[in-house]
């Protein structure tokens, strides 16, 4: 279940559980308070808490749960599934901030030293060469 912890840098901490090859994966995430995905989440979390005292009948008073049936309901909650793909990036995005090396990559995959522009640089390199030893053998031929 979705969880939330308000902070005072006005940011929302998200929590969600998601089931992934038969284990429980917690993801957590801090968005600004503004977002929309913030926003969401708060109505999200409103609409379960105003649910959840109304399923509960009041004995004189004091709350019990209803029935063994809503107790198995409870155990039994369907758990979202993540695909590979997401559990994926999930585990790279954590290995980025534990080695942190989320800014080394930001500015290796920028300018001159991006893999786009080794790439381009080594094509153009490797033409040149071909031109200056095509042009070699060119003369050659002509006695």
């Amino acid at each position: 279940k979705p969880q939330e912890k308000p902070k005072d840098s006005g940011k929302v901490t998200i929590t969600k559980t998601f089931d992934f090859a038969g284990e429980e994966v917690k993801v957590t995430k801090e968005v600004d308070s503004n977002s929309k995905e913030a926003k969401s989440f708060l109505k999200q979390q409103e609409k379960v808490q105003s649910a959840a005292p109304a399923s509960l009948p009041t004995v004189s008073g004091v709350k019990r749960p209803s029935s063994m049936s809503s107790l198995l309901g409870k155990i039994g909650a369907k758990k979202q599934k993540m695909s590979t793909l997401e559990k994926s990036k999930l585990d790279w995005e954590n290995f980025k901030e534990e080695e942190g090396i989320v800014e080394e990559l930001a500015i290796h995959n920028r300018g001159k030293d991006g893999y786009i522009e080794r790439k381009a640089f080594l094509e153009r390199v490797d033409h040149r060469q071909f031109e200056i030893e095509r042009d070699i053998r060119l003369s050659r031929m002509k006695p």
